[in-house]
């Protein structure tokens, strides 16, 4: 457990809106009924604490939720209401079927393999046991094929030993509504489920996909990224609101001469005297370190521009748009937030949200904003 002091002097500090994630997941819920949503909270939310923002989620009415791995499962559980669903994306390794049973946790099937151990795991528990079916639709990542599910199908005693809650699968180009893939795999993954259980409910839509037609929405959304305010189409206009803020302190502040250079490499130079402001933070938190040259950091409203190489532990700003004096060491600087958002970042780090939010450190003071949202109607 982290202690208070690592808090008070941790070199950055991450503001997690929990109302912000909430306010998404109601708003996209609307969206998507009659279909249920779900919270994808794997990596430990986005790199946001899956503990905290479940118990947000779950509070506000949401009860189903999937992470990629048991262990996160068996961590995230005992913290859900007792009616939660949750679901394990990447199913079981061999011998891990009856921790998972145990708990009562929810395995997605995504081999043959793993059906198998499932039914035997129910036969031995003397009960069927719930599971989810991957089919692959079209992405070649995760699933059973058509003639796996072909297999599965025709074999009456798995369904008698495993009840199949839900029939899955994943889009391939949801984050861009016009590719033909979409159609494709609509097309598919209903083929596929209708042979393998036609009374189970479906998914396939992803946070991208929650803004497509009601034809991809079927019975459960998976929500992800945009529950955490980032763009799943990456265009704007999803009316999503922003969730992290980051912020950096100033760990020394000098000025130095023309011709001086800044950081590893010496690739930046001063043209003339600059004020420079190093941070306590750099790439081991998370921050790109392609972002050096590109993004800035912002001071009451005044871009500050990194310069120099990011260390892993440190960023150069040039801050000699400030008045002398005005910002002084420990101060708050902002990396992520209404003068630089999330996807502004991703875009000059060449990446996604996803990586950036994943990406982000342990070392920062990470202070929560509660939500407001309480006692809604549980899905």
């Amino acid at each position: 457990m982290r202690s208070d002091a690592f808090d008070a002097y941790a070199g950055a500090r991450l503001t997690i809106d929990l109302d912000a994630i909430v306010a998404n997941y109601l708003a996209i819920a609307a969206r998507v009924a009659p279909a249920r949503a779900a919270a994808v909270v794997k990596a430990d939310a986005y790199g946001l604490g899956a503990a905290k923002v479940a118990v947000a989620l779950a509070e506000a009415g949401c009860r189903d939720f999937f992470v990629a791995v048991l262990g996160e499962a068996l961590e995230l559980g005992p913290t859900l209401p007792a009616d939660a669903r949750l679901y394990v994306l990447n199913g079981l390794p061999p011998g891990a079927e009856r921790a998972c049973a145990e708990a009562r946790l929810r395995p997605v099937l995504n081999s043959l393999a793993q059906a198998r151990r499932w039914a035997e795991m129910a036969r031995a528990a003397g009960r069927p046991l719930p599971a989810a079916v991957q089919v692959d639709s079209g992405m070649s990542r995760l699933g059973l094929s058509a003639e796996d599910v072909e297999q599965l199908a025709a074999d009456p005693s798995f369904f008698a030993a495993v009840d199949v809650v839900l029939v899955m699968s994943h889009l391939a180009c949801a984050d861009t509504p016009d590719a033909p893939a979409n159609v494709r795999q609509l097309s598919c993954f209903n083929a596929l489920a209708e042979r393998l259980a036609p009374d189970a409910p479906r998914s396939l839509a992803n946070s991208g996909g929650s803004f497509a037609s009601a034809a991809f929405h079927g019975d459960l959304v998976r929500l992800g990224v945009a529950l955490y305010g980032g763009d799943p189409l990456a265009q704007g206009g999803a009316g999503l609101r922003d969730v992290v803020t980051l912020e950096a302190r100033v760990v020394q502040v000098r000025t130095i001469p023309a011709g001086a250079g800044v950081g590893y490499g010496l690739t930046y130079v001063a043209g003339e005297a600059r004020r420079i402001a190093t941070l306590g933070m750099g790439y081991a938190d998370g921050w790109p370190r392609r972002l050096g040259g590109k993004a800035a950091a912002y001071w009451r409203g005044v871009r500050l521009p990194i310069v120099g190489r990011i260390s892993m532990d440190s960023i150069g700003l040039d801050v000699t748009e400030l008045a002398d004096g005005e910002l002084a060491e420990g101060d708050l600087v902002e990396l992520i937030g209404p003068h630089q958002p999330l996807q502004a970042v991703a875009d000059m780090a060449e990446t996604i949200t996803y990586e950036i939010l994943t990406s982000l450190g342990r070392r920062f003071e990470r202070v929560y904003r509660p939500s407001t949202h309480r006692g809604g109607q549980a899905q």
